[in-house]
Parts: structure tokens; sequence; C-alpha cells
């Protein structure tokens, strides 16, 4: 076992000689929220979409909570799509969470996040271009949707808070 002192990226750029300013996904960040409500009806069948929010392709996501009624059967993944006025075309579909099921109410929100392995831990402080395998920040924004991957047998409400901090 030995003792050490190991520097975050932003504290290594810093610390380096010359000084450098971290860039625009380290250091300190505006951070913004976003809540959404869907309901989903009994007979939806698997594909169903509901589209929970937006977030640009330069954002570093911090959480997405899920919180639903017992909406029996059915489960969803939860992943990124260009937007619907650029196509609708699926980026990655269970970006943040594949199959996470719905079957059962949730009141007091499960944090699905990393929930894939997509978003591994090692890539938090990575802005979304750069987790997706992009060379470049391709300046976009991106639809979170839910799909479904088991048919909804009840109704019930949908809700998500999406949390992602941007710029320093």
């Amino acid at each position: 076992m030995a003792v050490v002192t190991v520097k975050a990226s932003a504290i290594s750029l810093r610390d380096g000689t010359p000084p450098a300013k971290p860039g625009l996904t380290l250091g300190s960040r505006v951070e913004y929220s976003q809540k959404a409500t869907v309901e989903v009806t009994n007979g939806d069948s698997i594909g169903s979409k509901y589209l929970l929010g937006s977030i640009p392709s330069s954002a570093c996501v911090s959480n997405l909570v899920k919180l639903s009624d017992a909406i029996t059967s059915a489960a969803a993944d939860f992943g990124l799509y260009r937007t619907t006025q650029d196509g609708g075309a699926v980026v990655s579909a269970a970006f943040f969470g594949s199959a996470v099921s719905l079957a059962s109410a949730d009141t007091t929100g499960t944090n699905i996040t990393h929930e894939s392995g997509t978003l591994d831990i090692s890539k938090f402080d990575q802005p979304l271009w750069q987790v997706l395998g992009l060379t470049a920040d391709p300046g976009l924004m991106y639809d979170v949707v839910a799909t479904l991957t088991a048919a909804a047998t009840a109704s019930g409400t949908l809700t998500t808070r999406l949390v992602f901090s941007q710029g320093n």
C-alpha cells in the first residue's frame, strides 16, 4: 500500500507548466434541469415512443431519474435520438437505460443515468458527442426518448428529471 495524491484533469491543467485553463467540459459548469411528464396508455405497444426533452451535444449528463405509476408489464429503453425537427433518427436507443421496468410504481425516483453502461462513470465529465464516439462536437440537440420494449397493459404517468451541465 502507498499514500498517493491524484489530481482530476482540471487540477492537473491548473498546476501544469505553464498553467492551462480547463476546456469546456472541465472545471466550473452551469447546471440545467429538465422535468418531463407523459401519459402511457393501456395498449401502447412495443416501439411506442415518449419524447421527454432535449439536450445539447456539448452537455455533460449528471442524472436521469425516472418516476412512474405502476404501468403493468411495461418496460422502456431510455436513449438519444436526433430531434423531431432533424428527422428523429435513433442515435443510441438505450444510451441511458435498457428495458427499464415501468411495471411497479416508483414515486421516489430511480437514477437510470448509467443503467445501460453506455455512460460509464469514467466518461462522466465527457460531453455527449465524445461519449457517442464522435471526433468533434456537431453542435446538435438530441431528444431524450423512452421507447417501449414491453407493451403497457395499464395506463399511468411517466416522469423524468434530466440534469446536465455545460461550459465553464
